[in-house]
């Protein structure tokens, strides 16, 4: 060095590397990388969106044990939308028709890479089972659904029946019937679980005047579908007391007798 000094190491490599000669692609050479970055690009996308390799193999469901909705339903449901490349299944419209499958609540549709379709369901639960004048059963959820009908309500169930007195059915044009089934399915779905099991039957003689008959042989005046948290709160309390006739009707002033 000029100065007496002696060369940095370090700064003698910065000053090779500054000086170093830089490889430079040429025009041509940028445009040969991009056509074979493009042609690696347009492979790899006919391979996942056009071609077998990665074409649905199965259908993989969760949520669906039992006879009421087997898997082989809900693979149905779906039909040749799982047909192809995984790639392009439109995974909205098979979750639209799984859910259009009336014991089904809700669907979940994904792609398991690289070959299965998954869907997860979550099935309808029965809030009450409302009979039917030709003695059938239909069984609704807690948001009013319709979704099955049979022979028998299901075990644990509250049975909805419409017995209407003759005020009822002579205000029948302004109170229908439907009104007063939705009315007593709220008020099975609103009761809590212990309860509901114990509610073998909810009774309409009119809007007012709905009655619960429980297991044991106990009844309960509810009255109208009107504060059904709260009459459920107050029946609960209430039930501590030995009766066989439990009144919420008015749940400001509870009554038990028998």
């Amino acid at each position: 060095m000029a100065d007496g000094r002696l060369a940095d190491p370090l700064e003698e490599e910065l000053e090779d590397e500054e000086n170093a000669p830089r490889l430079r692609l040429s025009r041509r050479g940028v445009v040969v990388l991009s056509v074979l970055g493009a042609a690696v690009v347009g492979v790899l996308a006919w391979l996942v969106f056009y071609s077998s390799v990665l074409d649905v193999r199965s259908v993989a469901v969760q949520g669906a044990p039992d006879d009421n909705l087997t898997p082989d339903q809900v693979r149905q449901s779906i039909g040749k939308l799982a047909d192809g490349p995984l790639a392009r299944v439109d995974l909205d419209e098979a979750r639209h028709r799984v859910e259009a499958i009336p014991r089904v609540a809700k669907a979940e549709v994904w792609r398991g890479w690289p070959h299965t379709l998954r869907v997860k369901v979550v099935q309808r639960t029965a809030a009450a089972a409302v009979k039917g004048e030709d003695g059938r059963f239909t069984q609704v959820d807690a948001s009013g659904v319709s979704f099955a009908t049979d022979a028998a309500p299901p075990a644990g169930v509250p049975v909805v029946e419409l017995r209407l007195s003759q005020p009822a059915l002579d205000v029948e044009s302004v109170i229908s019937r439907p009104q007063l089934v939705r009315g007593a399915v709220a008020v099975a779905a609103g009761l809590p679980p212990d309860l509901a099991k114990r509610a073998g039957s909810v009774l309409v003689h009119s809007y007012d005047d709905i009655e619960l008959q429980l297991s044991g042989g106990a009844t309960v005046r509810w009255g109208s579908p009107d504060q059904i948290d709260r009459k459920a709160r107050v029946l609960v309390a209430l039930m501590n007391q030995k009766g066989t006739n439990y009144d919420v009707s008015a749940p400001e002033a509870p009554a038990v007798s028998g």
